[in-house]
């Protein structure tokens, strides 16, 4: 720990430089707090769809799934900001400019309350008709339109949340924003039971309870987050002092998070038509697609720690002109998500219907939801290399290299597999399983032949400096 000048202690995570060290002890250091962090977040959704469960059986389970779903994409949709704003500022950090970091973080700030906003009043004042759009049954969509309300809004918040996070970790500390994201996640378990039952006097809000205490425990992370960047503790400062509209750094962050919009919103918007294609098999199938996404999510949490983690080194190796830290850093990633998500996988495959049986112990939806389940999980450890390389590429700053392969691997193969294997042959929903899974393999290899080409590794990213313009040296 270290004090900063007005006498608070700076922790590790502050102080630490990133592009000097042990490459894999760097990678682990950063890489173990958004593990943790991706625990809670995949907890508490699962917790959602074990309480609709619960309040209205397994075919509340679609419906959740679906509105979850539709604030996944909300969260898609603004998600290329963060990566923009992650590669200028972890570049920035690097190169030791602090201030042009703090300045990138202002301005994906106002631009991620302005996306927020439409995002949230559109999903508002949309819900029942973007329920009926992807086919869900009139009784799924009585118990999931005031959840999915209540679900923009959370989302919105979360957004702050999320934002505020990706800015701490961009400069390398990922503690502040795993403990701010265990609060609120704690909070949203505690007080879900409360609004959804109404215990205690507090309102009985059935299922769309859980969604309300969402959006109430999400405000507990951004204060947290907003306090460590303004309390000196954390390597940025955030300031309204010095604030500014720069509509040019505004462009360039824009810019580069375009494409990894794209990704995500390629990805988003394909969830959605896999269920479409779902829908017409019945609630069974929709829930077991529902719960076994959500499951698969769950196994991710080593991929997707490991890949923010390897693409803040990747970026800030880059700010600083090591090239070959970063190349290696990227390599050490794939290998650990690998060996992670093949364990998870085997756990999965092995003890399927102990998981599923947590969320309902209906005999029909257990023995169709475990197939689904074996089926995801075989292929999850390609998706977990898949997503490193992803993350990575994208926090380098190359983001359109992810958007292309994403696009080619779900909407030019999985999805017309899907389509096929579903309608036209015996497989009839499980062939929508086994596209995903074809789909995951056709991504990790793509994303390993662009790997070997280096052409991530060039990629400009911050402005040059301005004559007056002294760089922090000090971290």
């Amino acid at each position: 720990m270290r004090p900063t000048r007005h006498g608070r202690m700076r922790s590790a995570y502050a102080t630490r430089d990133l592009t000097q060290g042990g490459v894999r002890r760097n990678l682990w250091f950063i890489a173990w707090p958004q593990m943790v962090a991706g625990v809670f977040n995949a907890s508490d959704q699962l917790a959602d769809i074990f309480w609709a469960a619960k309040v209205a059986g397994f075919n509340a389970i679609g419906g959740i799934g679906v509105a979850q779903a539709y604030g996944h994409l909300i969260m898609m949709a603004r998600m290329g900001l963060d990566v923009g704003m992650q590669a200028v500022i972890a570049r920035a950090v690097g190169a030791r400019r602090i201030d042009l970091a703090n300045h990138a973080m202002m301005q994906a700030f106002t631009l991620t309350f302005l996306l927020s906003l439409v995002l949230t009043i559109f999903g508002i004042l949309f819900a029942p008709f973007l329920l009926r759009i992807v086919g869900v049954s009139e009784s799924v969509a009585d118990v999931a339109v005031f959840y999915l309300q209540f679900q923009f809004v959370s989302s919105g918040i979360q957004s702050f949340r999320q934002t505020t996070g990706a800015a701490l970790q961009a400069s390398g500390d990922t503690f502040t924003h795993m403990k701010s994201t265990i609060a609120s996640r704690v909070l949203h378990l505690i007080i879900s039971p409360f609004l959804i039952f109404g215990w205690f006097s507090m309102p009985e809000m059935g299922i769309a309870g859980a969604a309300a205490a969402n959006a109430a425990a999400q405000v507990v992370g951004v204060v947290w987050n907003l306090y460590a960047l303004s309390s000196g503790s954390s390597r940025l400062k955030l300031s309204l002092l010095d604030y500014r509209v720069d509509l040019p750094l505004m462009w360039r962050i824009i810019k580069i998070g375009a494409p990894a919009t794209a990704t995500q919103m390629e990805r988003g918007l394909s969830e959605m038509v896999l269920i479409r294609l779902v829908s017409p098999f019945g609630d069974l199938p929709l829930a077991a697609y529902s719960l076994t996404r959500r499951l698969e999510r769950m196994t991710n949490i080593g991929s997707q720690g490991m890949g923010r983690a390897s693409g803040i080194l990747v970026a800030q190796n880059l700010g600083a002109e090591q090239p070959a830290r970063a190349r290696s850093t990227v390599k050490w990633a794939v290998g650990y998500v690998m060996a992670i998500r093949g364990a998870a996988g085997i756990l999965l495959i092995v003890f399927p219907e102990f998981f599923v049986s947590l969320f309902s112990s209906d005999p029909e939806f257990v023995d169709t939801a475990v197939v689904w389940l074996r089926i995801q999980a075989v292929a999850g450890t390609l998706l977990g290399g898949g997503q490193v390389f992803q993350q990575s590429f994208n926090v380098a700053g190359d983001t359109l290299a992810p958007m292309l392969v994403t696009f080619m691997s779900m909407w030019v193969m999985e999805i017309p597999i899907a389509f096929v294997l579903s309608r036209w042959t015996s497989a009839e929903a499980l062939g929508i399983a086994i596209a995903i899974a074809i789909a995951m393999l056709i991504r990790f290899a793509l994303y390993g032949g662009y790997y070997f080409t280096g052409r991530w590794l060039r990629i400009g990213i911050l402005p040059p400096p301005s004559p007056a313009e002294e760089p922090a040296r000090s971290p």
